[in-house]
């Protein structure tokens, strides 16, 4: 990791060739069908999908997307599952997420590949519980109505799954519901929710007026975030390399908030609206590097995926192996 603004210049400056090679050079064998004369970036727009403009803010706080020579537009959800909806309607081409969402999406049909992936501190996902409730432990949820945000096969959802689990409780000791963070929101800072199961900035939120984690991601949850992207947006040669361009500076973003995170914050309060002070609780959780998906995250999305198929939480089985494209990202 290093704060020197020259070398981020000197990487920014490699990115639109090592695209185009990345598209157009040598070809793997999962990439070869991609492989064509150089195209006309100029005449190329991809759409970002993004969640509570996390991509959006970094990138725009280290300024690594000021001279892209393709178009962007960008989009940003409360969560997950609406967001690989409008992958699978074909309104975005890309889809950040942490890894149970992507594969949630694939269970379900959704024709998207995990091109890049990210390992944080899964202590930002958790159960909560409002200030002042009588649960004191994840025993206590038998019985009672548990509401998770955004969708059945969310990261929080998984979390709440492997919690019972460890308590000796079975998912249906508890009523579980399901709201888009936002709503839920609302509905637990007056009381109407005795847990929540939820994540990011919404759960920062929560715990700064005073909710109580009843049990965090540490070892349940991969901390394993992933950018996944469309098969068609793959397919069409001048989004691919588009696209490849898009993730090695994001990468670079990544790299700057981590040594920036006090610049990187002011950036995210302006762009969001959020307190100060559940900025600040984000961003020093968030402090992911984005990376090439290895065979070590391939196992880890398996055993995720495998989790929930067994559980009868996703109606097939994934194979983890065809769900990811390792040609499209190659980092600097």
């Amino acid at each position: 990791m290093t704060s020197d603004p020259n070398r981020v210049r000197r990487l920014l400056a490699m990115l639109p060739a090592a695209a185009m090679l990345g598209a157009c050079g040598k070809p793997t064998e999962q990439a070869r069908a991609h492989t064509s004369a150089p195209v006309d970036l100029s005449k190329v727009t991809v759409v970002l999908g993004d969640q509570v403009k996390l991509l959006r803010t970094k990138a725009e706080a280290a300024g690594v997307l000021d001279d892209v020579p393709y178009k962007i537009q960008w989009a940003s959800f409360q969560g997950a599952a609406p967001l690989f909806e409008a992958v699978v309607s074909g309104d975005v081409d890309t889809a950040m997420a942490a890894d149970t969402p992507a594969l949630a999406a694939a269970a379900g049909g959704a024709r998207v590949k995990v091109v890049a992936a990210s390992v944080s501190s899964p202590t930002g996902v958790a159960i909560l519980v409002p200030p002042g409730s009588p649960i004191t432990t994840v025993a206590d949820l038998k019985g009672r109505n548990v509401i998770v945000s955004s969708a059945r096969g969310s990261v929080a959802h998984y979390l709440l799954f492997g919690a019972l689990r460890e308590a000796g409780l079975k998912p249906d000791d508890v009523t579980t519901g399901f709201l888009l963070p936002s709503d839920a929101a609302v509905a637990f800072s007056s009381g109407k929710i005795e847990a929540w199961a939820t994540f990011g900035t919404y759960q920062a939120n929560a715990e700064i007026h005073g909710a109580r984690v009843l049990r965090d991601g540490v070892g349940i949850n991969s901390g394993i975030g992933v950018i996944a992207a469309s098969d068609a947006a793959l397919a069409d040669p001048g989004k691919r390399a588009a696209l490849a361009d898009v993730l090695r500076r994001l990468a670079l973003s990544n790299t700057w908030a981590n040594a920036h995170p006090r610049e990187y914050a002011q950036v995210f309060q302006r762009l969001t609206g959020l307190p100060a002070d559940v900025v600040k609780l984000v961003v020093e959780r968030d402090r992911p590097q984005l990376r090439a998906v290895d065979g070590q995250i391939v196992t880890q999305l398996q055993q995720v995926a495998d989790t929930f198929f067994e559980a009868k939480l996703f109606p097939r089985r994934v194979d983890a192996s065809l769900l990811v494209d390792t040609t499209l990202f190659r980092p600097v």
